[in-house]
């Protein structure tokens, strides 16, 4: 019994150490990102902004998406009810391909970005509600294109919130 009590004390012991040892190697790496490990948290006018609505209340910890794939028929239905809106919301735009990101729901409920191509099958509709020309638009989602880390880690991106408050400076 005593040899057992020993072997658990001292594997607790290396478990202990290899996950702190992990932690802090984690930690240590996020603080190397851009945001430093920390989300981010936009200020427009003394006033703090989220990005996308979230029905979790931000809480990453209760995020999650439905777990719906293409093999159910009420996600597909929801699916092209979303494409119908679009195209219906953008009419210059039938004969092009719907941004996969415009249709489908995110997958965290917490994503505050859209891909370059989102966010620019969107221009003619928002120059035209904006009362904007479309290439002053088309050249604000480029400025806002934030390119993969280090050109090779993750997609290009263009954040939501900070588009919309590019534009709402504009006015």
């Amino acid at each position: 019994m005593k040899n057992y009590i020993i072997s658990a004390l001292k594997l607790t012991f290396v478990m202990t150490l290899l996950v702190g040892i992990y932690l802090i190697i984690v930690y240590a790496g996020s603080k190397v990102l851009p945001t430093q490990g920390n989300a981010e948290i936009i200020t427009h006018n003394g006033q703090k902004f989220y990005g996308r609505p979230s029905a979790i209340n931000y809480n990453a910890g209760g995020s999650g998406g439905s777990n719906k794939g293409p093999s159910n028929a009420e996600y597909l239905e929801i699916v092209q009810k979303r494409i119908d809106t679009l195209k219906m919301q953008n009419p210059e735009m039938n004969a092009t391909k719907v941004p996969v990101e415009l249709a489908t729901a995110s997958g965290s409920g917490l994503d505050p970005d859209i891909s370059d191509e989102g966010a620019l099958y969107q221009v003619k509709r928002i120059a035209k509600e904006r009362n904007l020309p479309e290439s002053k638009i088309e050249s604000l989602v480029t400025t806002n294109t934030e390119k993969p880390l280090m050109g090779l880690f993750g997609p290009s991106k263009v954040n939501v919130l900070k588009l919309n408050i590019a534009l709402d400076q504009l006015k």
